[in-house]
């Protein structure tokens, strides 16, 4: 460890395990080329002796710091000075019941619960990181960042960028891979956008050198100072769960930023004997963009104590290329063909009990209808964590007595294409769905063409029962 630092940076890779200052830029480990985690000492670290004593912040909320949803739990993640922490109100998302789902998931009312994270400034979780990455490359100076996107990474780079003029930003998006709703984000906050001819992946490789070449912070969540900001969507469950452990937690997985840090957050909180138990972790792919479960529940590729296999990664990678298999699904926002955080995932995954499923994109606009009569707007990758509760509790592996946390990772208007698709069957955006294997819309809420008369439309209105 370097001397005299509470907090460093530590290579994941347990025959290096070598250790870096926090003031380095880093996004793997120049000994050995893994991944980096940020630790601590925390015999340093002066924690509460419960986390309930958090509570007291809310009182607080005319100190920034206090009000963000990130950082009123700095003693968690400490990094970073106070006076050098960014911050523009992240964090203020909620945790709610769903009847509606719990029934459509054949659990009872009360158990499930939504975690709805597109109340964050750019309307997606990932503000929850880039405050601590901006934190981050204030600290070291940075005067550029960048970062590869579906769109919300950009979108959210871009609001900090923009909000605190900190620093210029740089995005990298592939071609027709990103919704307008995200891309619109990105340009109307001053963000230079690249668009370049490939996908995702390709967007993440150029973009890692451009930042080597040009000495350019990197924003992606390769960094390890972004996926400390992301551990805070877990203290927020426990939180508004009475700093009750739930029995499972449900995230959509692409790049897999929020699936690692979650488990990294558990293993401190267990670490630190704030929380007496771990709950299990579902990971969710889109069918169309399913590594991790491939990898993970069909090869057998497990942590294994941090000796991952690499040979079976590079095997199924080759065999994506040898194919020209891309990633393919309608939930952008996770379509990922090769997430850069999967041996982290694999961690949380050991650490959690968890498992990993694959749902089709017809599943997820079913479940994302769902979540919306029940009141929640979600973009559809969100829905995968409820395709996926549906799924497991079909299998049994959710029982029916158990508390189940669902992220919503994004807010509906950051896509509404595929929305008003499937509920208005429109033709224009038929063959889309078609082509993604969504035939049916069996919770399609139509809107009804009436002629412009009064009568006609009280006629329509008692027709629909339209509840008084």
């Amino acid at each position: 460890m370097p001397a005299s630092e509470t907090a460093f940076q530590r290579c994941l890779n347990p025959a290096c395990r070598e250790t870096y200052s926090v003031a380095e830029v880093l996004t793997r480990c120049p000994a050995c080329g893994d991944l980096l985690d940020v630790d601590y000492d925390w015999s340093r670290v002066k924690v509460p002796g419960s986390l309930r004593e958090f509570e007291a912040r809310w009182s607080q909320r005319l100190d920034p710091l206090a009000y963000s949803g990130v950082w009123r739990f700095r003693e968690l993640l400490p990094f970073a000075p106070d006076n050098q922490i960014v911050t523009i109100g992240e964090g203020q998302t909620q945790l709610r019941s769903s009847d509606h789902v719990a029934r459509y998931c054949d659990l009872p009312e009360g158990t499930v619960l939504l975690q709805y994270e597109g109340l964050n400034p750019s309307g997606s979780f990932k503000d929850n990181g880039m405050t601590a990455a901006s934190t981050h490359a204030r600290m070291t100076g940075a005067r550029q960042a960048a970062c590869a996107s579906t769109g919300n990474t950009s979108a959210s780079l871009a609001i900090y960028g923009g909000t605190t003029g900190l620093f210029g930003v740089v995005v990298f998006v592939g071609s027709g891979k990103i919704s307008y709703g995200k891309l619109s984000q990105a340009l109307d906050y001053g963000a230079l956008t690249i668009q370049i001819r490939g996908d995702f992946d390709d967007a993440m490789r150029q973009v890692q050198a451009v930042c080597k070449e040009a000495r350019i912070y990197l924003c992606n969540s390769l960094n390890p100072f972004r996926l400390e900001g992301q551990k805070t969507i877990i203290y927020r469950i426990l939180e508004s769960l009475g700093w009750e452990v739930p029995d499972w937690i449900v995230v959509p997985g692409g790049n897999l930023g929020n699936s690692s840090s979650f488990g990294k957050a558990l293993a401190e909180l267990k670490h630190l004997g704030l929380i007496p138990r771990l709950p299990r972790l579902a990971v969710i792919n889109a069918a169309g963009a399913d590594t991790l479960y491939e990898l993970h529940e069909r090869r057998g590729l497990r942590w294994n104590n941090g000796q991952v296999d690499q040979a079976t990664i590079d095997s199924y990678y080759a065999e994506l290329d040898a194919s020209g298999r891309r990633a393919e699904t309608l939930a952008t926002a996770i379509q990922i063909s090769r997430p850069v955080n999967l041996k982290k995932a694999l961690r949380a995954l050991d650490l959690c009990d968890g498992v990993v499923r694959r749902v089709s994109d017809q599943e997820i606009l079913d479940a994302k209808a769902q979540i919306g009569a029940g009141g929640f707007g979600c973009e559809p990758a969100s829905a995968a964590s409820v395709a996926g509760v549906r799924l497991l509790r079909r299998e049994g592996v959710i029982a029916p007595g158990e508390r189940v946390v669902c992220i919503l990772t994004a807010h509906q208007l950051k896509d509404p294409t595929a929305t008003v698709a499937y509920h208005t069957g429109d033709p224009a955006s038929r063959d889309e769905l078609l082509r993604h294997g969504v035939e049916r819309a069996p919770f399609a809420n139509r809107p009804v063409a009436v002629p412009n008369e009064l009568d006609q439309i009280l006629r329509a209105i008692e027709a629909a029962a339209v509840p008084a």
